[in-house]
């Protein structure tokens, strides 16, 4: 996606433009980042085409695999995202003046980029609701925070993921349509004005993965990656700081539904869900956590109480920055002490975005014409994409370098900011 530490000159007075300082040695990229983001990647695939979701009695390990990914992927997708900024424009040692706004250029050109690409890929029709169009959303409305300091980043980030979700509440509570299923965005809402207008609603409030709630993942991750993430000790509160939000909206969720009455509030849903749970094999709780689609739950107050995957609460929000944090913080170790064994994982996350659209096309492929022979063998398509992926980009990392689609975003990107920025 976003590439960091790369060679630029900065413009000074007269006419001879010079190196800056600071690019003229680039430090080395971080793998564990890419290993992160590697983790992420598999993390879709298991939500898209894991076990568990083309064969609800896969067994324990798919349901486990389920737990891993749902939710917990994406949210990782776009933490890293505010790392990958953080990194871009400077890291611990932040850009200014004209470096500055040639990477604020950068960035917008690839936000674009990628908001065309997540329009085609769902009017292509791929099964998954695709994130693109909200990750271009994300770089542009993060563009004025780049110069803020990391606590500065991670005060911001906590009162917004405090006071969004209930803000999304009460708005959706007021339109007549409160409970919509997610989505994203297509040319095709681009046919009427009321068409572009809905679509514009799903990117801000009740898409998949809406601006409103999704913000803070953003801020945290350029908070992090304005840290020297090459420090053990940083490291370490990375760890720690994680563990502890996890734990923090997990079981402040958990506190909130089973001491504090919560339940009591979703008593009607869940007896509404009973017959279908006993027939699944589930409690009506856990069926009650599956049916979120990235929309903050505005049926009843009391579902602001819980964290379930792409339930856009402030619990979910707190919970999932921890678990991200902490991913993020034990692959920095690994990357470092496991580089060449982990190699083919590190290149998918590198590649990242040709891996993201690739699978999108192959599942729209594979829906078409295979899908009877898919849904026989639920494991064999989550095995063949990891294969398939960890082969083709542990190929063309090492003699290729940037994949098709990252060396399309750097080269657009570098060439429109050296033509706007002088």
């Amino acid at each position: 996606m976003v590439h960091a530490n790369e060679s630029r000159t900065a413009a000074v007075p007269g006419a001879v433009e010079i190196p800056d300082p600071r690019a003229v040695r680039p430090r080395a990229r971080l793998s564990g980042v890419d290993l992160a983001r590697a983790l992420a990647v598999l993390g879709m695939f298991i939500a898209h085409i894991g076990p568990a979701m083309l064969d609800p009695r896969a067994g324990t390990a798919a349901e486990v695999l389920a737990e891993l990914g749902n939710g917990h992927a994406s949210i990782l997708f776009a933490t890293l995202a505010g790392v990958s900024l953080a990194l871009l424009t400077g890291g611990s040692d932040p850009h200014d003046g004209a470096l500055l706004r040639r990477d604020r250029v950068r960035i917008a050109v690839r936000a674009a980029i990628l908001f065309v690409l997540g329009m085609a890929l769902t009017q292509l029709g791929t099964p998954i609701m695709v994130i693109l169009s909200f990750y271009a959303i994300y770089f542009v409305l993060a563009l004025p925070v780049l110069r803020m300091p990391p606590a500065a980043l991670a005060v911001l980030a906590g009162v917004w993921a405090l006071v969004a979700p209930q803000v999304s509440f009460l708005i959706r509570r007021s339109f007549d349509g409160a409970e919509t299923v997610g989505g994203a965005v297509s040319f095709s809402d681009l046919a009427s004005l009321q068409e572009a207008g809905a679509g514009l609603l799903r990117l801000l409030l009740d898409g998949a993965y809406p601006v409103l709630t999704w913000m803070p993942f953003v801020f945290v991750g350029i908070a992090v990656g304005r840290l020297d993430l090459r420090s053990t000790a940083v490291r370490l509160r990375l760890l720690v700081a994680g563990a502890g939000a996890a734990v923090a909206g997990y079981g402040g969720s958990w506190l909130a539904l089973n001491v504090f009455g919560g339940m009591k509030g979703l008593s009607s849903l869940l007896d509404a869900l009973s017959p279908m749970a006993a027939e699944l094999g589930k409690s009506p709780l856990e069926l009650l956590q599956m049916v979120n689609f990235g929309t903050v739950p505005a049926r009843t107050p009391a579902l602001l109480l819980l964290a379930a995957p792409h339930s856009g609460t402030t619990f979910e929000i707190v919970g999932s920055t921890g678990v991200a944090l902490a991913v993020l913080a034990l692959c920095l170790f690994a990357g470092d002490r496991l580089g060449r064994v982990l190699a083919p994982l590190t290149a998918v996350g590198a590649l990242a975005l040709t891996v993201y659209t690739a699978q999108a096309v192959a599942l729209k492929i594979l829906a078409d014409t295979a899908a009877p022979a898919i849904a026989a063998h639920p494991w064999l398509p989550l095995i063949g994409f990891a294969l398939v992926s960890m082969l083709f980009c542990g190929l063309w990392r090492p003699f290729l370098g940037r994949g098709p689609l990252e060396r399309v975003l750097h080269w657009t990107s570098v060439r429109v900011a050296a033509a706007v920025v002088r």
